[in-house]
């Protein structure tokens, strides 16, 4: 979760293609994938760089706990995620945005990654469960629980 000075946390809406513009559920904070013997912390600024291009930030805290979740059925059978995986578990950290927005670019990331998204905003924390896919929405819910203090 990347929160600026103002309380406000960093969103962006998937870059999958035609549907990406108008889907209601496109809208998610940076996530990704932990390398073989890579801390979670250390995952979690990479994956927040490649697909942000945002490096000015400060540790505030790491969730106490693994937050999970299985893919539904229909993403199974059709995602190529779906097909690999169950669900996923994921450890969630805050940062503290110390750059400006002029920092964030997600339409050219660096180090030559294709671009996740298409669009990004900053939203109240309250506002994300009701903007990510349904089946991610009990994680997200517990991400704004361990970190709305952080927000206020």
């Amino acid at each position: 979760m990347l929160i600026n000075k103002a309380g406000k946390v960093w969103i962006g809406s998937r870059d999958d293609g035609e549907k990406s513009s108008t889907y209601k559920y496109s809208w998610q904070m940076p996530q990704g994938g932990i390398d073989k013997g890579e801390a979670p912390e250390t995952a979690a600024r990479r994956e927040l760089y490649e697909e942000t291009s945002v490096q000015s930030v400060s540790l505030l805290e790491e969730a106490p706990e693994w937050f999970a979740y299985d893919y539904p059925e229909d993403v199974q059978r059709t995602s190529r995620r779906g097909k690999k995986h169950r669900g996923q578990a994921q450890r969630w950290i805050a940062y503290r945005f110390e750059g400006d927005d002029d920092e964030i670019n997600i339409l050219t990331p660096p180090d030559g990654h294709s671009a996740e998204f298409s669009a990004w905003r900053w939203a109240d924390a309250a506002e994300l469960p009701g903007l990510i896919v349904p089946f991610k929405r009990p994680v997200y819910e517990r991400v704004v629980a361990a970190f709305s203090h952080l927000t206020a």
